[in-house]
């Protein structure tokens, strides 16, 4: 209703100003926010419209107060120097629209909006840093899906990469194990975890031997053969490590819906298709000298069309025309010289594929089903799967797509929307958005618990960086274990007239919460040091202090003999305009006024953390929200007021408050336990 009112708000003002200013083009109404609500609930700086009115900002303010006339749901409008006008809600209005869950309707963009997150290589166990990325996707989804959008969420699975190919050179090179004896192994519980150690080895092993690399080199080569033993076992080792990270990601009610292969990408020849457009609209050149010798490349993003030099700034929106000049270190590999394709190339067909600029399709079967039913589907390649579904949803064809991947990536997500721009197609270019966010790291006493020696150089530090290759990180599952197990020991000692298997519920969920609410605190930009003390703290900005809130409001009913979810159903029920208009006026009501305004808010800050690509707002909005409401809280002694029209308004402020703070926490993906 908040962001009802807003849209309301600027569109009656720029038709005041339109009638008293006919002709005049004016920007679009900025709506701010006081500081305090005392001073009002909307702020319009009236300084954009100074120019083209030719007028002061403080006469156009005066003007905007006189005739702008009645707005549903504004009470006043004020003018404060030196140019804003400050609006004070229909307190009792909103509060109405509140309580009875008014959701005006709104207007949903067409088109299908596709989020790619995850992508982990499916060469080992996930880690931490790769809970960030899928947990950020996950939210994002559910921050579109909110909103009312449809999304289609994939993972997409790099099975034919040097990551995968080192696992392939351990297994073959260093173990000597057959094939029969790695799909043996493939069936323990945790073959991610097998793998996690097998990779750290086979770093070291390269690195005793620079000669050993060219075990790698040949592999990767074989791996593209999909009738070489090599690609059977790489498709062996890949399937298995993937099914566990479905299983890992799955602790945390992270679900997709299709599983796009690389290795499909290149036996369907989407490559192939994407490397003839890009050759015959200029988007690619065959380099004939240099250190680029015998490669395919294209300009660098963000390097200029014709001059040369170190110095070279541009647009890159342009192809390589004949003629034109790119130093070689403005060129971006896409074929190497033995002809294989980098990952940006096949990234390139990939997004084509997405946007339906392929003229392709993949084949498809069904791969994972979540406890839900709902089924995750993965590409295929007949006629090596002779059984590929022909009833399986429409994916890719997409208007937006949202890529989920860490900031390091930043070039090669450039390159793949210059490549589109060269190509011809600007509109999928300009709708496709680098989901960027920064690393995952540890502090130091992080790092010391769970068992690595530090130096006192790595104590001094504010963190701790991990390494994949160098074994040097928390895995998932390990993570997700130990947060479960620190919550279960609090449970454990307040419940204990709880059944082992209800306390074992209760710590899963407030260590879930704690975990994603950790991770999307921070903005994508901030680098994070995970503590396993801070996030499981059920004080400050965490996610237990968050489900408490909701606890004690859940309480609050539990002990008057009311069902929280009944009463929230229908609060106006239980309390008449008069009563609302009776104790949200005048300065003693603004206290708790701020706290129905924020609730207000949810579908407010969706919108703002879909705009910005920022999920960071909501933790922000669910933790504010939990704040206000602990202050209310200890403020009225709600079940002991002896008024008992204003003791039914005071419990329909705990319920709206409720209902929305599980709301947003739903689209966080955190949930709440029945006690804490």
């Amino acid at each position: 209703m908040y962001r009802h009112l807003e849209h309301r708000l600027a569109e009656g003002i720029l038709q005041t100003l339109h009638r008293r200013h006919p002709g005049v083009t004016l920007p679009t109404a900025v709506i701010e926010q006081p500081p305090k609500v005392e001073l009002g609930d909307f702020a319009i700086p009236t300084f954009p419209f100074a120019k083209p009115l030719r007028s002061s900002p403080l006469k156009i303010a005066e003007e905007i107060r006189a005739e702008a006339g009645p707005i549903e749901g504004v009470a006043e409008m004020q003018v404060a120097p030196p140019g804003y006008v400050n609006v004070k809600l229909d307190r009792t209005w909103m509060a109405a629209a509140l309580a009875t869950d008014q959701k005006p309707p709104t207007e949903i963009p067409p088109g299908k909006i596709l989020v790619e997150h995850t992508s982990i290589n499916p060469n080992k166990a996930a880690h931490i840093g790769h809970l960030r990325n899928a947990i950020l996707g996950d939210t994002f989804v559910r921050l579109l899906r909110y909103a009312g959008r449809e999304v289609d969420v994939q993972n997409y699975i790099d099975n034919t990469g040097v990551q995968v190919a080192d696992v392939v050179v351990g297994f073959t090179h260093i173990e000597k194990k057959s094939g029969a004896e790695i799909e043996a192994l493939t069936r323990q519980p945790r073959f991610d975890y097998y793998c996690w150690d097998l990779y750290a080895r086979v770093s070291h092993w390269y690195e005793q031997d620079k000669q050993n690399l060219q075990a790698r080199l040949q592999t990767l080569h074989a791996i593209e053969d999909p009738n070489s033993e090599t690609a059977a076992i790489a498709d062996l080792i890949s399937t298995a490590v993937l099914r566990r990270h479905l299983e890992t990601m799955d602790r945390l009610d992270i679900e997709y819906d299709f599983l796009p292969r690389e290795s499909e990408i290149l036996h369907l020849q989407f490559w192939d298709a994407a490397f003839a457009k890009l050759k015959e609209r200029g988007v690619l050149f065959y380099e004939t000298e240099g250190k680029n010798k015998g490669c395919w490349v294209m300009r660098r993003a963000g390097t200029s069309k014709n001059s040369v030099g170190k110095d070279r700034v541009g647009t890159g929106d342009s192809p390589v025309q004949p003629g034109d000049n790119v130093s070689e270190e403005d060129q971006k590999v896409i074929v190497r010289s033995n002809g294989t394709a980098g990952y940006v190339g096949k990234d390139i067909a990939y997004h084509m594929w997405k946007f339906g600029l392929l003229g392709r399709d993949f084949a498809y079967r069904k791969f994972y089903r979540y406890p839900n039913q709902h089924d995750c589907w993965i590409s295929t390649t007949p006629p090596d799967d002779r059984n590929p579904e022909k009833d399986h949803p429409h994916f890719g064809d997409v208007s937006e797509i949202y890529n989920v991947i860490d900031a390091r990536q930043s070039e090669a997500q450039n390159t793949v929307i210059e490549a589109l721009r060269g190509l011809g197609h600007n509109e999928a270019a300009d709708h496709y958005t680098h989901f960027s966010y920064e690393m995952v790291a540890l502090t130091p006493r992080c790092a010391a618990e769970l068992g690595y020696t530090l130096s006192d150089e790595d104590r001094a530090r504010s963190y701790i960086e991990v390494s994949g290759r160098k074994g040097f990180g928390v895995k998932a599952d390990d993570l997700i274990d130990r947060l479960i197990d620190s919550a279960k020991k609090e449970v454990d000692s307040r419940h204990p007239q709880l059944t082992d298997e209800e306390r074992l519920k209760i710590a899963t969920q407030i260590a879930i919460g704690a975990l994603r609410y950790f991770m999307l605190k921070y903005t994508k930009q901030s680098v994070i040091a995970f503590d396993f003390k801070d996030a499981l703290s059920f004080e400050g900005e965490t996610g237990p202090y968050a489900q408490y809130a909701v606890v004690r409001a859940t309480s609050i009913f539990k002990k008057a003999g009311i069902d929280p979810d009944e009463f929230s159903r229908d609060v106006a029920r239980n309390i008449s305009p008069a009563n609302f208009a009776k104790f949200l006026t005048g300065e003693a009501a603004n206290e708790i006024w701020e706290l129905w305004l924020t609730a207000s808010k949810t579908r407010y800050v969706v919108d703002q953390c879909i705009a910005t690509a920022e999920p960071a707002h909501l933790a922000k909005r669910a933790f504010q929200m939990a704040q206000l409401f602990n202050a209310f809280y200890h403020r009225h002694p709600i079940l002991s007021e002896p008024d008992e029209k204003r003791k039914q308004f005071l419990l329909a402020t705990v319920a709206v408050v409720r209902r929305e703070l599980i709301r947003t926490l739903a689209v966080m993906g955190i949930t709440v336990p029945p006690v804490m």
